[in-house]
């Protein structure tokens, strides 16, 4: 018996369904479509809007400051001219007292008997004036007529002579007695601030006894040093301001508080020391300034100024748009394509708000006032003027 036998055919290509081959080369062919379209690039920021001001260009007067203390024009240290014990404080401390005001009262019942006392002795003494001048009347004719000694007569007007001047000492006594008295009452000699009471009610006090200090403080007092360069600067201005004469105006100072705060009154100098201080080189001065509320005390602390030069075409710009990067500075300038430069520069010294720049700028040049620190060194700007008044001379 013959057995035929068929080969077998493979299948594996073919028993794929021809969708899935048509999916895959329609995937292939959208693939390869999206690779070959154009990008879309994204447009540039705008540049950032910042904000810039004009270098300006003017004389700029310099001030100097040295630290001063206040003290008051008069200060009164109040002590008693009697001894006794305190019976009376008649003021409240630190408040305004006028001057004749009374402070104090000391027991007044020793003087009292003291003033009694006197007033006999000089009771007494005119009674033995009395006697005397009537024994010198009744003696004199009868000297003449030889009825007494001349001897007699002679010890009555010695006599006499004794008893005026036991009037006169009885008199000074019963003045020195109401003194005394008087004295018992201790009143302020000048209008000013009375300080706290060191004498209460029941001390013992004396000629020596510190009861309290009244300082006038309308005008008060600043007292500063300078040095012999700056004094001799400035020495035929003082000269003239102290002397009264009008040729040239008197130096204004400005006295700037402990909080920073200027003192809206001006002053004067009133008072140059007699030497200059071998050991520091300074000479002390002294300003007055209008005090009418009271505010500045004595013993306060705070600094005077006062222009010492000009400084002729300086350039200001503000404080803020200057960068501190530790000793250096730098400001970002402008250009006229509008492309941020970071510049150094030098400054000097401040001048209210504004700082002068010694070297890096130029007059006219635009500076960024706000808004510089996103900025990079040649970047675009948009810039536009700085919202705040522009820099001016300062105080």
């Amino acid at each position: 018996m013959r057995i035929l036998v068929t080969p077998r055919t493979s299948t594996r290509f073919d028993s794929r369904p021809p969708s899935y081959t048509y999916g895959l080369l329609a995937l292939l062919l959208t693939v390869g479509l999206l690779g070959c379209e154009k990008k879309e690039v994204a447009p540039p920021p705008a540049p950032p809007t910042v904000e810039v001001v004009d270098v300006i260009q003017q004389d700029v007067p310099i001030y100097s400051e040295w630290v001063a203390q206040l003290n008051g024009d008069v200060n009164a240290q109040i002590t008693p001219k009697v001894q006794g014990y305190v019976l009376k404080k008649n003021y409240q401390e630190g408040t305004f007292v006028k001057q004749g005001d009374l402070l104090f009262e000391i027991d007044p019942r020793p003087f009292v008997a003291s003033l009694d006392q006197a007033k006999a002795s000089l009771a007494m003494a005119q009674a033995n004036l009395t006697r005397a001048e009537t024994d010198v009347a009744r003696d004199t004719p009868l000297v003449q007529q030889s009825a007494v000694p001349q001897k007699q007569l002679d010890n009555d007007m010695a006599a006499q002579a004794a008893g005026k001047a036991q009037v006169e000492a009885g008199k000074a006594m019963v003045e020195q007695a109401k003194l005394n008295l008087e004295w018992t009452k201790v009143f302020s000699p000048v209008d000013g601030v009375a300080g706290l009471a060191n004498s209460q009610v029941g001390d013992l006090v004396g000629t020596t006894t510190k009861m309290t200090t009244v300082s006038t403080v309308n005008p008060i007092r600043a007292y500063f040093n300078v040095s012999e360069t700056v004094y001799l600067h400035f020495a035929k201005e003082i000269a003239a301001a102290l002397n009264g004469t009008k040729a040239t105006a008197p130096i204004s100072i400005q006295y700037i508080q402990a909080n920073s705060e200027p003192f809206p009154e001006k002053g004067r100098i009133i008072l140059v020391n007699r030497e200059i201080a071998s050991g520091t080189g300074t000479i002390q001065l002294a300003a007055a300034f209008p005090n009418p509320g009271g505010i500045l005390r004595p013993g306060g602390f705070g600094t005077v100024r006062f222009i010492t030069d000009t400084q002729k075409d300086a350039l200001l710009v503000p404080q803020r748009s200057v960068i501190e990067v530790q000793t250096d500075y730098q400001v970002v300038v402008v250009g006229a394509d509008n492309k941020v430069t970071f510049r150094p520069v030098k400054v000097g010294d401040r001048v209210g708000q504004n700082w002068i720049i010694k070297e890096g700028l130029k007059p006219g040049e635009k500076i960024v006032a706000q808004g510089f620190m996103k900025l990079r060194d040649g970047m675009p700007v948009n810039p536009k003027p700085f919202s705040e008044s522009a820099p001016t001379e300062g105080k």
